[in-house]
């Protein structure tokens, strides 16, 4: 992909925060390594405290000298690089600090008026509102092929907040204008997906419920919720994680093949995906899905207090820590096989990994017990796909012992992963909303959810089970697998496929 050719403006609401020195800075400056921003560009820092730009920028070196995937950068590049950053403090709610952001932007791209603008909302959810009204306003992001605004999740806190938002949007501006991100759908891992479904033949016709037993999506998170306990307690894992990232990874694992490879098509299969999952009926409910939340334990050896005791958490919270639901899509590929989805804090390992679990083989010549096949694809932090397969054991006996075949990026490619942000900002400044969420695939994510909202409030201590921190969830949560598997599969190691 090359660079846009049009001079890019690239502004930042919440640019004292965390997610703009952990990812948006770290992201924006390996992009400018690898030559992938545009020859003339400007970085607009907006917040409201006032601090001296020097001493931001320096903030914003030590936030890439930690996290950067290409570590430290060298005096002389990181100069000619933050020479276009420039910190604007402002306040969201006041019209003049948009007049002197239009200010900041007017000059740099001269009559003709032909730059590319993003808006990034790295800002609490209350801000979107308030900002997107603004930029429309002060006639800031007023053309639909040039002018592009970006929105962290969550987009909405229920389906009424969501309808209520796009609605808010599309008044003032185009949806080809608004890009709804997730950033797992940036990993290159999750990316290859489809690459490795429609690219090679020899696994796409084996993917239907003609081959395959059942599904496991599950993303294990090691950190508790540390002091997002403000936020997280009104939230829960159900709509901080399942909601997008893990139903997204499930759209992305379920899609029919696009038509053609261009973003429409693939965000409506995707969406499509959505729309046929089997809605959760009260019994669903209560059968199907499993909800937790972590007590005291260890976590590395150091104590992990209980979630209830965690700052600004209620010592009476009944908010889902941990949440493992069996799903089904009711389509000619999928149906009657299910997918299991589990995420949880306070696990002890951090772990994202899609598990497509074959059935057995039909073929019973054999003495010795024979495992089915399995396709192990890790999204991190190992970023591999292994496939198991059964293989003769050298010698004069038939015995037999599962084989791994490994696919590592580390072995298999000298190109170094970009980080999820760096090709969802490039693909912003492209104006690429393949791997952005659309106005339906937001609404149809909460209306798959939606019923268990629904049920938890009407019962918030109905089915709460407890687990503790630094353990895998409640076994509450592997009696979900019941004849299909004995348990939630993790990333295949040599010591393990050993019979």
């Amino acid at each position: 992909m090359a660079p846009t050719k049009h001079p890019s403006s690239i502004i930042i609401f919440g640019a004292k925060g965390d997610l703009t020195r952990r990812k948006l800075m770290p992201a924006l400056y390996n992009l400018f390594l690898s030559n992938y921003l545009p020859d003339k560009y400007q970085i607009i820092c907006v917040d409201y405290l006032s601090v001296i730009e020097q001493e931001y920028k320096n903030d914003l070196l030590a936030g890439i000298n930690e996290f950067s995937r290409t570590g430290k950068p060298e005096k002389e590049t990181w100069n000619k690089f933050s020479a276009n950053i420039k910190y604007l403090q402002g306040d969201f709610l006041k019209a003049e600090t948009f007049f002197e952001l239009k200010g900041l932007i007017a000059p740099f791209e001269g009559e003709k008026k032909k730059g590319i603008r993003m808006f990034y909302f790295a800002v609490a959810p209350r801000f979107i509102e308030i900002i997107a009204d603004a930029l429309y306003k002060q006639v800031l992001c007023n053309q639909d092929n040039l002018h592009r605004m970006v929105i962290e999740k969550p987009f909405g806190t229920d389906l009424q907040t969501a309808q209520k938002l796009n609605r808010f949007l599309r008044k003032r501006f185009s949806e080809k204008q608004l890009y709804r991100i997730d950033h797992y759908l940036g990993k290159e891992t999750v990316q290859n997906i489809m690459a490795f479904r429609f690219a090679n033949h020899i696994f796409e016709p084996l993917w239907s419920r003609e081959y395959i037993d059942h599904v496991q999506i599950s993303v294990a998170e090691q950190v508790s919720i540390g002091k997002r306990g403000g936020y997280y307690d009104a939230s829960g894992a159900l709509k901080d994680m399942i909601q997008n990232h893990l139903l997204q990874l499930l759209c992305v694992t379920a899609m029919e093949c696009p038509r053609t490879y261009s973003e429409e098509t693939i965000r409506s299969s995707k969406a499509q995906v959505l729309k046929d999952i089997r809605p959760f009926t009260p019994a669903a409910i209560n059968t199907n899905i499993v909800r937790a939340q972590y007590t005291a334990g260890k976590m590395a050896e150091f104590p992990q207090v209980a979630y209830r005791k965690e700052e600004n958490v209620s010592s009476l919270s009944t908010t889902e820590t941990f949440v493992a639901a069996k799903l089904f899509i009711d389509n000619k590929r999928w149906k009657d096989v299910p997918f299991f989805i589990r995420t949880g804090k306070c696990m002890p390992k951090q772990s994202s990994v899609i598990v497509i679990q074959f059935k057995s083989s039909p073929y019973k010549i054999f003495k010795s017990d024979i495992e089915a096949n399995r396709l192990v694809i890790s999204i991190q932090p190992e970023q591999e796909i292994s496939l198991l397969f059964e293989s003769k054991v050298p010698g004069l006996a038939m015995k037999f012992r599962n084989t791994e075949m490994d696919f590592t990026y580390k072995d298999s490619f000298i190109e170094p992963v970009p980080e999820a942000y760096e090709a969802l900002l490039l693909d912003v400044l492209e104006g690429d909303a393949t791997l952005f969420m659309r106005a339906d695939q937001v609404e149809q994510a909460w209306k798959v959810v939606m019923p268990i909202l629904n049920a938890w409030k009407k019962n918030p201590k109905k089915q709460l089970h407890l687990y503790k921190a630094g353990t895998w969830g409640p076994t509450t949560a592997k009696k979900l697998l019941q004849n299909h598997a004995k348990d939630w599969h993790e990333l295949p190691h040599k010591e393990s496929v050993a019979k």
